[in-house]
């Protein structure tokens, strides 16, 4: 009788970690960016811009738009801080370089809300999704250069450094 029950507590047992085991299997998995990768391609796209004569801010956020890392460079505007933040949220969550979407918007004025979502975004060159084998896991943001093609290259700077796929427009 007794190993009647000790049988039956061990078969309840087994089926209950199976059952959990193939729920686990079942949730989706995503990449992650790490706070290493991010504060490498910030501080990449800062000495980039630095090296170039332009003071500026770069940030990086997470796939959710949060922020992992920024960097301000010496005498860079305050205003920079803000912007470079929205850029890198613009462009990771809609996984478009924000120059990208700026051109978007004048050939196509009826996208103009795309900018008014929320508060966070900001369509204005400098802004880069972070992708890793055609997964989007963040965005790096930076403000501050004299022209948004110097912006977006910093960002790329940043990209690079890291190994992430390009997205600096072309000839840019």
């Amino acid at each position: 009788m007794e190993f009647t029950k000790w049988m039956s507590l061990l078969t309840f047992v087994v089926a209950i970690t199976s059952a959990n085991i193939a729920m686990a299997e079942d949730l989706p998995r995503e990449a992650v960016l790490p706070l290493a990768l991010a504060t490498k391609a910030a501080s990449a796209a800062v000495e980039k811009c630095t090296k170039d004569g332009y003071k500026v801010t770069a940030a990086v956020v997470d796939k959710s738009g949060v922020l992992r890392a920024q960097l301000r460079g010496d005498g860079a505007g305050p205003h920079t801080i803000d912007s470079s933040r929205r850029k890198a949220y613009t462009a990771g969550s809609m996984g478009r370089g924000t120059s990208e979407l700026a051109e978007l918007v004048v050939k196509a004025p009826h996208l103009h809300s795309l900018g008014k979502m929320n508060e966070h975004i900001l369509i204005l060159g400098g802004g880069l999704p972070i992708q890793f084998d055609n997964e989007v896991v963040g965005g790096i943001g930076v403000g501050g250069a004299p022209g948004t093609q110097f912006d977006d290259a910093c960002a790329q700077a940043g990209l690079d450094a890291i190994g992430a796929a390009r997205k600096a427009p072309a000839g840019k």
